[in-house]
Formats: C-alpha cells, structure tokens, sequence
C-alpha cells in the first residue's frame, strides 16, 4: 500500500508514492515544471486548466508506471496564497492570481486607509498587503468588472481541481483558507466584517471544512482515466508552509523551522491561537487544532546568487570568505531588500542598500556583508516568536552553504539542526494524512559562538538603525 501525495509547488509539480513509513518509493515520483506568466505591471498569474492538465499528467504519469501498487488514500500540498473565479461550472473566468501578483498594490494601500489594519491583522492573522485575497479581490473588483460579474465562486486551485475531479461542490480546507486572508482565525468561518467590505456572498465562497473531510468517488470520467482512485480516499489540500514544518519535524513549540530557499521563512506549529499576534507576524492553520505562525522574506538563496553573479565569486570562494572571516569584520551594514520586504514591514517599496563601502573593500566582502545581513533580517523575525530550544533548518540554499548556516545559528543565537531529508513537504503531507509523527534527520547540530553572536547582535542594531532611518518603523509603515 501506498500514499499518493500531490505537490503544487510554485515553479514545479509533482505526484509521489511514499510508503507506510514515509519514506519516498524508488523512482515513484513524476515533475513537470510550470512558470508564473510574469507581466511589467507585476502580474503573477497562470492558467487555471493549465495548471490542473499538469497536474494531471503528473498523476497519469505515476500511475502508469506503479499500476502495480495499490493506493491507500491521496493528500495534497499546494502554493497558498492562490485565487481565481469561476463560473456555475466550475469553468475559470479568471487566471489563477498568485501571492506574487503586485497589481492590488494600490487598492492594498486604500483598504490600509479606509480600515483598521490592525484589527483585520488580529481577525485574520494576515497584513493587509497584496499578496491576500481581499486586495485581489478589490483590484479584480475595479480592473476586471466583465469578467466578476460572470464568477459565481471564488477558490483556490485545489479546491477547482477537485471539483474538477468528483464533479460537485467540495470544501476547502482550513488551511488553506487562512492563506487568504479572509477567514477569521478565532472562529475559523470566513470573515463577515471583510466580506462586507468587499461586497462578497459567503455563497461566492468554498463551504469550509478541515484537511480530514475526505472526498470518495470520482465523476465516471476520472474514475475512468484512474481507475485505481476511483474509491480511494482525498484529503482536502494543505498549505505547503504547514506540510514543509511537520515534513521536517517541526510539530510543536519548541522546534522553530526554518527554510531557506530562494527566499526564506521562519514558521513554529503552535497548539493554541497566537493572541494577540505581534505586529509582522502572520498566523495560519495547519488544521483545526494547529495553528502556524511565523514570517518570510523576500530575500534568501536569490541573495547569494546575486553575490556570486555580481562579483564573479563561485560558490567556493564565498564559502571559503565566510568560514574564514568572524562575522562583521568588513565595516558594512546591507539591507538585503532587492525585491521588496515582507515581514516584519511590508514594504514593497524597500530596496537593497548598502552602506559603509570603502576603497578597501572587496567583493568578498560584500559578500559576505550581504549573506549575513539575511541572517539578521531573520532574527527579527525570530524575536517576535516564542523562544524554542532548537532551529531545524533546511532548504536548498543552506544546504550548500555549511558556513552560512552556522551564521544563521550565532544570529539567532539557538542550536541549528541541518535537516537532510528530502521531499519534506510531500512527506509532510503524508505525515498529516496518515497521524504518523516526522523522526527528525539530524545530519549536524550547530552551536551559535558566544563571539559571533555579539558581534552580529551590534551588526542587526545597525541594520535597525538604517532601516528607520531610510523608511521608519512600525508594522504598516508607508507604502506597501
């Protein structure tokens, strides 16, 4: 027997077998890759039947080639942060509109204006920035009035699929639903104070349910095309943020995950509602008696990318900088904000700076000031969090840079645990589905060094120190 587990990732798809261990089956998995249609006035959008033929394929893919092994029941991980709007028949009148979508800055912006961001943060746990579904909403409302009048419902991708797929009405899950920013997060019911605002019908939205409200049957025509599935059981979708924290281990309070990836996020699985929730956090759910709190960053991998591609430095010769330099010894202060901020601030009008340069100052340097000032960007965010007693860290990007997760250990000051595991969030999924508990792959623990660790602290206040001097301070400050 088997779990197959769906991952709708941001720049790829995948379908995967894992075994009743967890543990990914030789050689079961298919991948297509899918790319963001990207647009100069900050569009992020794709094609809904676009996306859901690729995930399909994936599915025809794997079980063709393991028709041999029986499927105990399906979960899925997806993107979160995803909307679009389709007719009485669950036909899409709109592309799939994406948490990297822009184009609702400026009604994010009037919504800041007009209401009190604070309380919609505490309903909700989610900023008023456009990444969230009331922006969207707002901006489809104003840019697209054609096309809304014909939605009669407004979903996600999963939740479009698997309509698709039994050919009737079906929740979607809690999870889910706390990426958009329009379900209250005490009540766990869609928010009537933001559906108000907006003009919006509860009936224009999924019912709700949590991720265990299984879906049995598939319509004649996927239950022809998978014959295999037609009576297994689907578990409704989950973000892939909560799916990476319980793939990695990351399940309860005293374990903090972070992820560093092109870009990077720090996240803590929590049993009660964060509350209050501190200003530049966001608080999601895992499920009905989860909760995930925590903040990402624009910058991440991208940034040691631009180091590499800007000074013609390999990965090598940063790697040997950073191991062999202390922290803050080059004289800079970088705000590594090439592509806006998140959290703590949201402000998509921050840039990248870098202050202090000299006529001694080397590529390596910057380098080096560049990688840690993400390091810093994080502690930040790690402070307004409850103090664990570890860090399991993973991702691609720390994965190739041992030194570089060492800072991340002195900046936050807490043991760092390099997670070597793969798939984590497919893994993950199939923890959720099947009430197992992720052993943690602890492949070296990392102390913080009582001297870095005062050496970056002054390093972040500086950083501190900047930032309020080019933009000011306070969650909400100025322009998203």
């Amino acid at each position: 027997m088997a779990l197959l587990i769906l991952d709708v990732g941001s720049s790829s798809v995948r379908a995967l077998l894992l075994d009743d261990a967890l543990a990914m089956i030789p050689n079961a998995i298919a991948r297509r890759s899918i790319v963001f249609d990207y647009t100069s006035a900050g569009g992020a959008s794709i094609a809904v039947d676009a996306l859901r033929a690729t995930l399909e394929a994936c599915i025809d893919d794997l079980l063709q080639r393991f028709a041999h092994l029986p499927i105990e029941a399906v979960g899925m991980a997806t993107f979160v942060g995803n909307l679009c709007g389709v007719d009485a028949h669950n036909t899409p009148i709109t592309p799939l509109l994406t948490y990297a979508d822009t184009r609702a800055l400026d009604e994010a912006l009037q919504l800041r204006q007009a209401l009190d961001e604070n309380a919609i943060h505490q309903r909700t746990g989610c900023p008023l920035t456009s990444a969230y579904w009331p922006s969207q909403l707002r901006w489809m409302q104003s840019a697209h009035a054609l096309e809304v009048a014909q939605v009669a419902r407004w979903q996600d991708i999963a939740t479009t699929c698997y309509r698709t797929w039994f050919g009737h009405d079906v929740p979607c899950s809690l999870s889910v639903a706390s990426w958009g920013g329009l379900l209250n997060r005490q009540s766990a019911t869609w928010d009537a104070a933001w559906l108000a605002d907006l003009g919006v019908e509860s009936s224009q939205l999924p019912t709700l349910a949590d991720y265990d409200a299984v879906q049995l049957g598939l319509s004649a025509a996927y239950a022809a095309r998978w014959p295999s599935l037609a009576d297994v059981p689907f578990y409704l979708a989950v973000g892939d943020g909560a799916t990476a924290n319980l793939g990695t281990g990351g399940d309860h309070p005293e374990l903090l995950v972070l992820t560093v990836g092109t870009t990077a996020a720090l996240r803590i699985v929590t049993p009660t509602l964060p509350n209050p929730l501190p200003s530049g956090l966001w608080s999601y759910r895992v499920d009905q008696a989860r909760h995930l709190t925590g903040g990402a960053t624009t910058e991440g991998g991208n940034v040691f990318a631009w180091a590499s591609s800007s000074f013609g430095l390999d990965a090598a010769q940063i790697e040997a900088a950073l191991s062999a330099s202390m922290p803050d010894s080059h004289g800079l202060t970088v705000l590594p904000l090439f592509a806006g901020e998140r959290s703590p601030n949201y402000r998509a009008d921050a840039v990248g700076t870098i202050h202090g340069l000299r006529l001694s100052t080397r590529p390596v340097d910057i380098a080096q000031a560049a990688l840690e000032s993400v390091a810093l960007r994080l502690a930040n965010i790690a402070a307004l969090l409850p103090r664990p007693a570890q860090v399991l860290a993973g991702g691609g990007a720390l994965a190739a840079s041992p030194a570089w997760a060492q800072i991340m250990a002195d900046a936050l000051n807490l043991p760092l645990c390099r997670v070597d595991a793969p798939e984590v969030t497919a893994r993950g999924v199939g923890a959720l589905i099947s009430g197992q508990r992720v052993k943690i792959a602890c492949g070296e623990v990392l102390q913080p060094r009582p001297e870095a660790i005062e050496r970056l602290a002054a390093a972040r206040a500086r950083q501190t120190q900047l930032y309020e001097r080019l933009y000011g301070v306070g969650f909400g400050f100025g322009v998203l």
